[in-house]
């Protein structure tokens, strides 16, 4: 079981270091000077040799509650349920939902034990300094590095664009669905909320750990009473043979069991990000505690929370092979349509409105999760223009540049919507993909190069099984998830998580072999003591750096 107990000395103690120490970054080494710095932040610059930047303003509340809306449960669903009913009905949205869940629940505990150990904000990425050897450090964490980047952006793409349906959903069912839903549309809302989300997080940290600690309350209210309005006011319910053993595939694929397994990418795209709360640990007190306690409380409450909401949804959503099938919706939007049909207009309305502002919240916390990783990614000099992505606006203290980088990269993925509905899907795909292969490549580090240092949370006895499975589980769904989910194939219907990942690897590469090898090193670990400042009886060169380190 994962303990958040502190274990003995051979286990890094938080204390306060003394001294100066010398950190590189992309405009050349700064001396940081301990006695300025609060407890965590000198911990950070001891440990990792970077300086902190950031305010520590997220506690136990708000960091729980920022894990959660990365999920964004409620909207997530609402956004990705059309995908196991189409592959195989009510049975694939309940069991790929339990099955998967529990796949996910593996990536995230190993994902927790991982941020305990080593709490900076450039996640799992920075773990590879510590887990692999010396000279495979660069080349693994630059891969590494791309894909949590590729997988955050489309993240936040296809977060934005399930608001854009939303939203519009919401529009169609007040004028009584006479009003016509285009690409277009969908596409033009989606830049404008975009932008919406750039310019919150382009506020200070205070406001953004201020609207993140009300969210989860918010959350916890709309899912349940939307289950109890559901199950009460919705008449001719199906009954339980129906939502636990029927299968109807409408994909095309044969066999049918294959066609079945295509119902795990709901569950894979909400329950993932998992490193997001590790990117904002430079803004968590203890954050080698309540981080990784945020990350496995959050992803558990959505794996049960979850199972139990698409079972609510199943017993509502009617005949999905009748007449009035849900899947023939002319909005786009199967779980919107069960609202209207069992709540009416005003209750639809409503509740896709919820639905709306929840997965806005995750644009939200996943755009701050996103930004601190292209500061941090820029602090390591892993991407182009690295001196600009990393200055920190003195006014909001938080990487403005960063922020509108990622905005931007966002926009551009989701342009693949102008071609149709059905190629933004591929968007949805390599989020999962790119992200849990960001993770696992870190754990897989982890169990065979035995260099692994454990924090105060972490897996004990069963850290090694559940590491395991993550990444056995993880190369089997990316199989799947590369598949197209509609057969026959077109040019519209193409599952294009394939070229997006074809393209960041591929650039990633000409990148690293025209001019990245030359300079690229890996995450920066290396803190240089100043002898001068170095205080204690024993002077010698390995005490003060002892002491410079937190030893």
């Amino acid at each position: 079981m994962a303990s958040a107990q502190h274990v003995g000395t051979e286990i890094r103690q938080r204390q306060k270091s003394v001294g100066v120490i010398e950190v590189n970054g992309p405009n050349g080494p700064r001396r940081v000077n301990f006695d300025e710095l609060a407890n965590e932040d000198a911990q950070l610059a001891a440990q990792f040799g970077y300086k902190p930047v950031f305010k520590r303003e997220f506690g136990y509340l708000s960091t729980f509650s920022f894990a959660v809306s990365i999920s964004g449960l409620f909207s997530t669903i609402m956004t990705t349920f059309i995908y196991p009913l189409e592959a195989g009905g009510s049975a694939s949205a309940v069991w790929c939902w339990l099955i998967s869940g529990a796949g996910c629940m593996c990536i995230a505990l190993s994902v927790s034990e991982l941020v305990s150990a080593y709490p900076t904000s450039g996640g799992l990425y920075f773990t590879i300094s510590r887990l692999a050897p010396d000279n495979w450090v660069p080349s693994i964490s630059w891969v590494t590095g791309w894909l949590n980047l590729l997988g955050q952006v489309a993240g936040i793409a296809s977060s934005e664009y399930g608001a854009a349906q939303m939203l519009l959903a919401a529009v169609a069912i007040g004028k009584d669905f006479q009003y016509e839903i285009t690409a277009n549309k969908t596409v033009g809302v989606m830049v404008a909320l975009t932008v919406l989300t750039g310019l919150v997080n382009s506020l200070s940290t205070y406001w953004m750990e201020k609207m993140t600690k009300s969210y989860v309350i918010f959350h916890v209210l709309v899912l349940v009473t939307c289950s109890i309005a559901l199950l009460v006011k919705t008449e001719n319910k199906n009954d339980a043979s129906y939502v636990f053993t029927d299968v109807y595939p409408t994909a095309g694929w044969s066999p049918v069991g294959w066609s079945f397994l295509f119902g795990f990418l709901s569950v894979s795209w909400t329950m993932t990000d998992y490193d997001a709360t590790a990117h904002i640990t430079e803004e968590i007190n203890q954050p080698e505690v309540k981080a990784p306690w945020a990350i496995s409380m959050a992803m558990l409450f959505t794996y049960l929370a979850g199972f139990l909401f698409n079972i609510v949804l199943c017993f509502c959503m009617g005949d999905v092979a009748g007449e009035n099938s849900i899947l023939k919706n002319e909005i786009g939007q199967p779980v919107a349509q069960i609202f209207f049909n069992s709540l009416g207009k005003t209750g639809g309305i409503v509740f896709t409105v919820c639905g709306f502002i929840i997965i806005k919240f995750v644009a939200f916390t996943a755009m701050q999760s996103l930004a601190r990783t292209v500061f941090a990614f820029s602090r390591d000099r892993l991407v182009p223009f690295s001196n600009v992505w990393v200055k920190v606006n003195k006014m909001t203290g938080t990487p403005l540049y960063a922020v509108w980088i990622s905005v931007f990269w966002c926009i551009a993925i989701n342009l693949i919507g102008l071609g149709s509905y059905a190629a933004i899907a591929g968007v949805f795909n390599v989020t999962a993909i790119a992200l849990d292969w960001s993770y696992c490549i870190p754990i897989f580090c982890k169990l065979f190069f035995g260099k692994f240092e454990p924090g105060p949370w972490q897996l004990g006895t069963f850290s090694r099984a559940v590491n395991a499975w993550a990444c056995v589980w993880t190369f089997f769904v990316t199989i799947i998830f590369l598949m197209p989910t509609i057969r026959p194939v077109t040019a519209d219907n193409m599952n294009y998580a394939i070229a997006f990942l074809a393209l960041i690897l591929g650039f990633s590469s000409i990148y690293w072999y025209i001019s990245g090898r030359k300079f690229y090193t890996g995450p920066l670990i290396e803190a240089q003591a100043d002898d001068s400042q170095s205080t204690g009886s024993d002077s010698s060169p390995k005490r003060e750096k002892d002491e410079a380190i937190g030893i």
